[in-house]
């Protein structure tokens, strides 16, 4: 069984691959919607989280399979009791051939695994500075939203840049209820997320997909051994 509306992605490939400055993509309506309620209504409460806060950010997040959040650390594979069938139904399909290949297939980008799956959440105050991982060539770093009442032109979504400037955004997603934002990761995906300033909670789940090899790792892990 699928829980995306796959049809309506896959179309979007070419404007995906031609994409400048950097390869990025937005999706509406993207679960099914009785899967997508479900997940929904079972998102994990704000107090769960763990604070994540520096100079450059804001924010909450819940890792999936640890009680301590550990940035760099691969997502621990199979279910997590903590939270919902649905959730774990999903995490467990974001691990599958048929979730992988298909982002593969879209993005031209050689993912063949998942590498994270965090809960990733602001409140009033939240923010991330505009940023650049750039941690190798085949990585591809998606967030899907689960927040309601968000009106255009309000701070909140993951927004793409030119500069590491907020003066040079150039696309942000204003309907975080059932969609996507993404980015093939490298040297000019400036993203990040302006200061959130009204009172509703914004919801969302960070996957990340990645190149991975037996014998030497991650993708990441190659480029930056080899520089």
């Amino acid at each position: 069984m699928s829980f995306i509306n796959w049809d309506s992605i896959l179309v979007k490939s070419n404007d995906f691959k031609n994409q400048k400055p950097f390869k990025f993509a937005y999706f509406r309506n993207l679960f099914n919607n009785s899967f997508y309620a479900n997940l929904y209504q079972s998102y994990p409460k704000f107090d769960d989280f763990e604070d994540y806060e520096d100079m450059s950010k804001s924010q909450l997040v819940l890792e999936w399979g640890k009680d301590k959040y550990g940035k760099k650390e691969p997502v621990i594979p199979g279910p997590d009791t903590r939270f919902s069938k649905e959730w774990n139904e999903f995490k467990l399909y974001a691990e599958s051939e048929q979730f992988i290949k298909n982002w593969r297939e879209f993005s031209g980008v050689p993912v063949n695994k998942l590498k994270h799956f965090k809960f990733l959440a602001y409140r009033n105050g939240g923010f991330q500075l505009p940023h650049i991982h750039n941690v190798g060539p085949s990585t591809l770093v998606m967030m899907f939203y689960f927040s309601k009442g968000w009106k255009e032109g309000e701070a909140g979504g993951t927004y793409m840049a030119s500069d590491t400037d907020e003066s040079k955004i150039i696309f942000e997603p204003y309907d975080l209820d059932n969609s996507m934002a993404m980015f093939h990761d490298g040297p000019l995906a400036v993203h990040g997320t302006r200061m959130i300033t009204n009172n509703l909670e914004r919801r969302a789940l960070q996957i990340t997909l990645e190149e991975f090899d037996e014998n030497v790792g991650w993708s990441a892990w190659q480029s930056k051994n080899s520089g």
